[in-house]
């Protein structure tokens, strides 16, 4: 029999919270702005996480939904899921300073629907058709580009050739939607191709398979997130495909206390744009509702690092030195 005072236990999961992809663009907007100075605009969300947002605001980052906004020949960040062409041409027409924020595994996607274009391809694009990375992967060549949410969706796909097919997949979805859809599309043209290597990014199959790897062990799962980040929704998704009760949360106070009424295992992760900081302050109310027994489960490591982008480099260079008292 259970000892109801026995210290209940919060696994922790390894890899979790910042991927390397955030981790540069937010650097790219305080580096911006220490360095300029504010006013940095920024269009769209740098990473989706509500309390990144409203910190970079404080220190001066100017949000905008379209270059529109901005005033001509005012420095602008694109934030790290990418932006259409559309868009860059907006902003020449502005003629607006640009640094570039985006992932570097989106730009690849980016790059392999040029080329597929290019070389006659009709172009599916698996994932979700309001996502800011969508909407950017697909402004590339839209003309020949449809996009399918569900392996219900491809049955609905007409091309003009069945034998001049190619996929590629939004960075942030399950593992597990993913394969589905691309199952479908195997079967509905069987010569379709796909990228050389995997879309969805490190991050989000890390930490997918951090969750899998704990699902089973946990009453209820945690994920820290921001409920318009895919790759936090997707967390949440995969804990409950292994039918473990699983919530979204932006921060502790999302947390309903009837979730932790007999439960005895936590797990909690973060998604791949949420703060540590943000993970801290969970690990803190649940030990003051004595979850005091913590483990943190590593499954794999994650060293990945991302450059900055040349014009904040040479930003960084140009700036001058800043002068050290004399004493």
């Amino acid at each position: 029999m259970t000892n109801p005072n026995e210290a209940k236990t919060l696994l922790l999961l390894k890899p979790r919270g910042f991927c390397a992809g955030v981790v540069r663009a937010i650097d790219i907007v305080r580096i911006a702005l220490d360095t300029f100075g504010p006013p940095i605009y920024v269009r769209k969300e740098i990473v989706h996480n509500k309390y990144v947002v409203e910190d970079l605001q404080q220190k001066g980052a100017v949000f905008v939904d379209d270059v529109a906004e901005i005033p001509n020949g005012e420095r602008v960040i694109y934030s790290a899921h990418g932006v259409a062409p559309s868009v860059r041409d907006a902003s020449k027409l502005r003629l607006l300073r640009v640094i570039d924020a985006t992932c570097p595994l989106v730009t690849k996607v980016h790059v392999e629907a040029i080329r597929f274009a290019k070389q006659g391809y009709s172009l599916i694009l698996i994932g979700h058709l309001n996502h800011d990375e969508i909407i950017g992967t697909l402004g590339e060549a839209p003309e020949v580009t449809q996009v399918v949410s569900s392996p219900e969706q491809v049955e609905e796909l007409q091309v003009p050739d069945p034998d001049r097919v190619a996929y590629l997949t939004q960075t942030t979805l399950s593992l597990d939607e993913a394969r589905d859809i691309i199952d479908a599309l195997k079967r509905k043209f069987p010569n379709i191709v796909g990228p050389s290597a995997q879309d969805i990014c490190y991050a989000t199959e890390n930490r997918q398979v951090a969750v899998k790897n704990v699902a089973e062990q946990a009453d209820l799962v945690l994920v820290v997130g921001s409920p318009n980040s895919s790759n936090s929704n997707r967390l949440v998704e995969v804990a409950r495909n292994l039918d473990t009760r699983s919530y979204l949360i932006d921060s502790c106070k999302d947390i309903d206390p009837r979730w932790l009424s007999g439960t005895r295992t936590i797990a909690l992760t973060a998604g791949a744009s949420a703060p540590e900081i943000l993970v801290q302050e969970v690990i803190g109310f649940l030990k003051e509702n004595g979850f005091v027994n913590l483990r943190e489960v590593e499954v794999m490591p994650e060293n990945v690092r991302f450059a900055l982008p040349p014009e904040i480099v040479e930003a960084i260079g140009a700036a001058p030195a800043i002068e050290q008292p004399q004493g």
